[in-house]
């Protein structure tokens, strides 16, 4: 096969497609939808022959919502599918489902006071139904429908482009040159594997036998919904996701592959064990899949391989405790998508394409670290209620625990300490990149005391710009949505002429909003908020990140926004 390619590719000087993406989960198709947005073409190939009908991650959250706000993706669907956080907005740790409720703690932050900080606050929302909303928003911009069917077999690159070969599930082979892949490919990535791209951290902390299963549960649960339903008995220990209150939920089965195989967990088996999880045994159920599955916490050692670049899953995976998979892999996309499209039409520098491992990564690797701490305290409650390896000796034990005052109190105390597993504004909006396709201002910030969960809005530069209400022609605005994905956005304050004056005579030109003129800020966004003078300035870039900072009139505005541009998109000579 790699000779067939070599030989094709030697011959070969055009392309099939400008970018060859792998994979049509979130991270794929979202980035199809903002290459296609920014006048790229793509194509998707996905070994799945549709979108998938299982439940995967269900918290999408704020950062998220904005880049498909920003990405022109129905937001009105969204919000029709999300789980109200009336019925989502709590998790629970039970004796068994409809049992006794041994404590509680809010699910994020999902109030209206959140809209302080986003315009769109984190919803429980389940992959299976977001995925089909992005594919909606994908042919409504008039991209490509995914080729669904279709397995990425291998490739070869050379200093000009990638020649791939995909199969169909009809047995045919055909080669795609494109400029560069893109490997969304998710957990088990054939193209990380193809690069020999080690990964960093636990390969394997837990095993999981996913089943999925349809039934209205509400009449169990009673006046007290939630998301999730850690079940403590250890006769029957595991976790309920709700999917759906009245219609679909997940129960998650530890099990160990060195002990048991996966494949003895049938539809009967996994039907015992979710009603041996529940106070009653007749609710009606029907087992839908059964799915195992492995928790672990690594990140690719490198994004990048000459013309193929990792995204979402294949790059980086995480333990599912804070939900941020899927959301750090859209994350990635907005990221890479603007710096591809300027690459591919001549405005930047392959170079500038270096600067997205130098972002991302970082972030990665603080997500898996916090979804690893996550895990890890999670083992507190377990160990107040006294359960350990030995079946018969955790029985008696959780027994002795609910029968004592004193030691129910230390299970409460280990639950409450879960708080910031289920409260994570700070780490969702207020990630900073500290290099990259962005000019340092140096200035030191304070930082939060937990900058997990509190979020402190900031422009320096490499932050995502703060969220805040405008008006603009009398409609209100997220100041989020001033940002457009086509090129960056100079943001003036009301009394900074000489800055608007460059803005308008710098090449290439970017868009200027002049904040009290081309927007009203009643609520003085620019000087509270993003920390602003008068005469200050932001240069925004297209995925809404600052990239250059200006607290102030300086000798000469033009020159200094020409090089930030030229910094921004690293075309500035050696």
């Amino acid at each position: 096969m790699a000779a067939r390619i070599r030989g094709w590719c030697e011959t070969m000087d055009n392309f099939d497609v400008p970018v060859l993406i792998v994979g049509a989960g979130p991270t794929g198709t979202m980035l199809s939808l903002l290459l296609k947005r920014l006048g790229v073409e793509s194509r998707v190939v996905e070994r799945r022959t549709e979108p998938s009908q299982a439940p995967a991650a269900h918290a999408i959250n704020a950062r998220t919502f904005e880049i498909c706000r920003q990405a022109g993706v129905d937001m009105d669907a969204i919000a029709a599918a999300s789980q109200p956080p009336a019925d989502a907005g709590e998790t629970h740790w039970v004796t068994r489902l409809g049992g006794e409720i041994l404590g509680s703690l809010p699910y994020e932050r999902q109030e209206d006071a959140v809209l302080a900080w986003t315009p769109t606050p984190l919803r429980n929302l389940s992959q299976h139904r977001f995925e089909p909303i992005l594919l909606d928003a994908l042919r409504a911009a008039g991209g490509a429908e995914p080729h669904w069917g279709e397995r990425w077999i291998g490739a070869s690159q050379d200093a000009s482009g990638v020649t791939s070969l995909v199969t169909d599930v009809a047995g045919r082979t055909r080669e795609i040159r494109s400029r560069y892949l893109l490997g969304a490919d998710g957990a088990g990535s054939p193209v990380r594997k193809w690069l020999g791209i080690a990964q960093e951290g636990p390969e394997r902390l837990q095993c999981f036998v996913m089943i999925h299963f349809r039934a209205d549960l509400r009449p169990l649960i009673g006046p007290r919904p939630g998301v999730l339903f850690w079940v403590n008995d250890p006769t029957c220990s595991g976790v309920f996701v709700a999917h759906d209150l009245a219609r679909e939920w997940v129960f998650m089965h530890a099990f160990d592959p060195d002990k048991e195989a996966a494949e003895t967990y049938d539809r009967t088996r996994c039907e015992r064990i979710v009603r041996a999880a529940m106070v009653r045994d007749d609710v009606p159920l029907e087992i839908l899949t059964v799915s195992p599955w492995v928790m672990t916490c690594q990140v690719a050692e490198r994004y990048r391989q000459g013309r193929v670049l990792l995204v979402g899953d294949a790059a980086h995976r995480f333990p599912p405790t804070g939900g941020l998979g899927l959301n750090t892999g859209v994350q990635d996309a907005h990221n890479l998508a603007w710096k591809l499209a300027a690459v591919l039409d001549g405005r930047a520098p392959d170079s500038l394409l270096d600067t997205y491992p130098s972002e991302r990564q970082p972030v990665a690797r603080y997500n898996a670290e916090q979804s690893l701490n996550n895990a890890l305290r999670l083992l507190e409650v377990p160990q107040a209620l006294g359960l350990g390896a030995d079946l018969d000796d955790s029985k008696r034990a959780f027994a002795a625990v609910l029968a004592d005052p004193e030691r129910r109190r230390a299970v409460a105390a280990a639950i409450a300490d879960q708080a910031e597993h289920f409260d994570m504004l700070g780490l969702q909006l207020g990630y900073v990149y500290g290099e990259g396709a962005l000019v340092p201002d140096g200035v030191e910030e304070p930082k939060p005391a937990n900058p997990v969960r509190e979020y402190r809005p900031t422009s320096r530069p490499g932050a995502r710009l703060p969220h805040g209400w405008v008006t603009v022609n009398g409609t209100r605005r997220s100041t989020l949505d001033l940002i457009g994905l086509d090129r960056p956005t100079v943001l003036v304050g009301p009394g900074a002429d000489a800055w608007l004056a460059a803005a308008n005579a710098v090449t290439p030109r970017p868009r200027c909003i002049r904040i009290g003129y081309d927007v009203t800020d009643a609520d003085d966004w620019w000087r509270n908020v993003a920390g602003m003078p008068a005469d200050g300035v932001l240069l925004v870039r297209p995925d809404q990140h600052v990239a250059y900072r200006a607290r102030g009139a300086v000798a000469d505005p033009l020159a200094a926004l020409h090089d930030a541009l030229e910094a921004m998109l690293g075309t500035r000579a050696a």
